[in-house]
């Protein structure tokens, strides 16, 4: 009978782990932690890229963290990799950290372009619910967006989206109370409805509910708007020349 020591059997590269029979001996390099690491390293950034395309306001490291299930040191790693990768590539975008989150903004030397698509190239109509949802930025400004659809009852995150990709609104700070990102209505949208100034807005903010009103409102009928729901004004196509 042989002497040789019996060697373990080595999975094939790419076999997944609970492929490996109980009790298998793992060959060193087939395992380890340092390529577990790197595999972890290579999925967490296009992770990281495809939630940072969607956020609406600047993300943390401790929410991405959570949402991802890495830890928070793994996920700032990367986020600052990816930060110095776009710019070493000289890409028309940029990963910043603002206002202690991580968001994706146009370089400067582009706004330029940027403004002319906005303001030239999207001269599609208005549907009724933007028009609706601008009316209430432009009589309640500074508004959150929750304020916003408070008022109109619906979710207006899309319309929001919408309005400010048309440079009609703008972030005007945060709310002191709730952190909240505040939204005003920009010289633009003077200009687009011939006024001077806001102060030549037609008398409409009396029939708007108060701040106060709105919030009473929403705590004593919480059924009536989720806040999360979807945006229901998506499916409004009734559209109005602005």
């Amino acid at each position: 009978m042989s002497n040789d020591l019996v060697r373990p059997a080595v999975p094939a590269a790419g076999t997944p782990a609970a492929a490996v029979a109980p009790g298998t001996a793992v060959a060193p390099g087939t395992g380890g932690g340092s390529e577990d690491a790197a595999g972890t390293r290579s999925a967490l950034r296009p992770a990281l890229e495809a939630v940072l395309m969607v956020v609406d306001e600047p993300a943390t490291e401790e929410h991405l963290a959570k949402v991802l299930e890495q830890p928070r040191r793994a996920v700032a790693d990367a986020l600052r990799e990816l930060a110095d990768e776009y710019t070493i590539q000289g890409r028309g975008f940029e990963l910043r950290l603002v206002a202690g989150g991580w968001r994706f903004y146009t370089r400067p030397e582009h706004a330029a372009a940027v403004e002319r698509f906005v303001l030239d190239g999207q001269q599609a109509r208005l549907t009724q619910a933007a028009l609706e949802t601008l009316a209430v930025v432009a009589y309640r400004q500074p508004v959150s967006r929750s304020r916003v659809s408070a008022v109109r009852g619906v979710n207006c995150d899309g319309v929001m989206r919408t309005l400010l990709q048309r440079g009609l609104v703008e972030e005007a700070g945060t709310e002191p109370e709730t952190g909240a990102i505040l939204y005003r209505t920009t010289n633009y949208f003077l200009e687009r409805m011939g006024l001077r100034g806001l102060d030549e807005l037609p008398e409409l903010a009396p029939f708007l509910p108060e701040a106060e009103a709105i919030e009473a409102e929403t705590q004593e009928a919480v059924p009536s708007f989720d806040p999360d729901a979807p945006d229901t004004d998506a499916d409004d196509t009734t559209t109005t020349e602005l």
